[in-house]
């Protein structure tokens, strides 16, 4: 391990990705005596204006903004015009040092006031084109008055690593679990690590050698890396322990090989599209969440097998924001609309808490809980994962054709009973199937193992959807301030999965699984149904 030099960096992070705290939301009218410093940080070669990766130096460029404290509050900030710093301070306090931060060319001037503000925070996920520089020192010199010079030399407060990676997709690189947020404290001058949302660095597209700030953390052996459109997923070598002024430079492999999330199997839901099924169940991970407003910590992801489901293991009948649950009341997706967020926590009886995935004037917009960050499905919004409307489930069981003419058989996988659905090139070679599209002789059809299911069925594309019941709620006197009966239903015995689909005010349409019949029928938009997401194929 090689430490970094002396710094210096210029980098644009995006304005969006910062964020910073002070006490009062309105900018004061500033006060004070404004007196104009210079800064001469040393060291500093001005013909590199990014990280030199040979060996971790960095320089500053023309317009890069260092921000200024004084007796643990913002005073002002000044800019670099290639040979020092130099601006306006307010009110610095005598015989005090002047302490110095550069935070990665982030403007933060609107949001911080000179004189008031303590604290500050800035994101560096976005490294797709500078790598995102964190620094400080304090002044060499005290604070005096008729004094306008002063020195510092600014070190890092992150490390610079190299990772290898390997990509099938043409989108940027992300690795998610990773400290990706700093916050720095005026008072103390302390830096605090910590992640923002999942904890995202994102990278340049492309195959090869990248470098990649990272800040202060743990080693981690658990890091995701996947494409950033969420499309491809893949594995990631153990992130060693970082510290500040780190420099490493043995190579982290990234590997991008595989979809996201998916099963393999290609399944029409029309004419003209085919769509790849989720790996599992949709689960909310309440548990992991902090019980606040929106239960922050709490997470999406897909069931590590096809056969799981939580059913009644959990309070689901409850409101409890930190439980971990997988049957959702229609439109629960946590999506904002109109202000007000349907979560998945939600099990009121009122139906009309469960609104349509988009606004309540456009029944058909559809947002529905595909637009998450599922963890483990590429964990980034908007990724392309969605609910299958009614006609998507009405002609994957009725209208497709396949290669050997099996649509569906009724069995038991791992002794969970359910439907199981074949793509559309399963050949009967693969793994004999017993009543193929007929449910006459219910869940003892066909017994497959887990060792089977994984190896002969899963592996060739094949498609499970457990009978998971349902989440009851029902308003015996009609009114949302009367009596309310939540309860779990027919776990084990029938499986109902969500469509994207509105039906009326109280109901939307629904896949309904028995042993001995299905439909695409409603059902009443407050109950907890199964959520099973597809991706269009290409």
């Amino acid at each position: 391990m090689k430490k970094f030099g002396i710094i210096a960096v210029a980098m644009a992070l995006l304005a969006g990705l910062s964020q910073c705290k002070k006490e009062n939301l309105t900018t004061p009218e500033q006060v004070g005596e404004k007196v104009h410093i210079t800064l001469n940080v040393g060291g500093s070669n001005n013909n590199r204006v990014d990280v030199n990766t040979a060996c971790g130096e960095v320089a500053f460029e023309e317009n890069d903004v260092i921000y200024v404290a004084s007796n643990g509050v913002y005073v002002g900030t000044l800019a670099y015009n290639g040979t020092q710093f130099s601006g306006n301070v307010t009110d610095p306090v005598e015989g005090q040092k002047l302490h110095f931060y550069f935070l990665g060319n982030v403007d933060l001037t609107e949001s911080l006031a000179e004189g008031t503000s303590t604290e500050c925070s800035v994101v560096i996920s976005d490294q797709r084109t500078k790598l995102p520089v964190i620094s400080y020192a304090p002044s060499r010199e005290d604070y005096e008055t008729g004094r306008t010079a002063y020195n510092a030399t600014l070190l890092n407060k992150r490390a610079l690593v190299k990772l290898n990676v390997t990509t099938i997709s043409e989108a940027a690189t992300c690795i998610t679990g990773m400290n990706n947020k700093v916050t720095v404290d005026f008072a103390t001058n302390g830096f605090t690590y910590s992640q923002e949302g999942a904890g995202s660095i994102v990278l340049p597209a492309g195959n090869g050698e990248r470098w990649a700030i990272l800040l202060p953390q743990d080693a981690v052996t658990d890091a995701v890396v996947n494409s950033y459109d969420g499309i491809h997923s893949g594995t990631c070598g153990t992130v060693p322990a970082i510290a500040a002024n780190d420099y490493l430079t043995e190579g982290i492999t990234a590997t991008i090989d595989h979809r996201a999330g998916v099963i393999n199997g290609l399944f029409s839901v029309s004419a003209t599209q085919q769509v790849r099924f989720s790996k599992g169940n949709l689960q909310y991970i309440g548990s992991a969440g902090n019980g606040d407003d929106n239960n922050t910590g709490g997470y999406w992801k897909i069931a590590d097998h096809q056969w799981d489901y939580i059913g009644e293991t959990t309070p689901q009948a409850t409101d409890n924001k930190t439980i971990d649950r997988d049957l959702f009341g229609w439109g629960t997706s946590g999506y904002e609309r109109n202000d007000t967020y349907y979560q998945p926590w939600s099990v009121s009886a009122d139906y009309s808490m469960y609104r349509s995935y988009g606004t309540w004037a456009n029944l058909y917009d559809q947002t529905d809980w595909g637009y998450n960050a599922i963890r483990n499905g590429g964990n980034a919004e908007n990724s392309g994962w969605r609910t299958p409307s009614r006609g998507d489930w009405y002609y994957l069981f009725n209208t497709r054709s396949t290669a050997s003419d099996i649509r569906w058989v009724v069995g038991s996988v791992n002794d969970v009973n359910g439907y199981i659905l074949l793509p559309d090139d399963w050949s009967a070679a693969y793994y004999a199937l017993n009543y193929p599209n007929d449910n006459s002789n219910g869940f003892g059809s066909n017994t497959i193992s887990a060792e089977d299911w994984t190896n002969s069925l899963e592996a060739y594309g094949a498609v499970f959807l457990p009978a998971a019941g349902k989440r009851v709620a029902v308003d015996y006197f009609e009114s949302p301030s009367e009596m309310e009966s939540i309860y779990i239903n027919d776990v084990g015995s029938y499986g109902y999965y969500w469509s994207s689909e509105y039906y009326e005010a109280s109901k939307a349409f629904k896949m309904y699984l028995a042993s001995t019949n299905y439909s695409t029928n409603w059902e009443f938009r407050s109950y907890g149904l199964s959520v099973r997401l597809v991706r269009d194929a290409e």
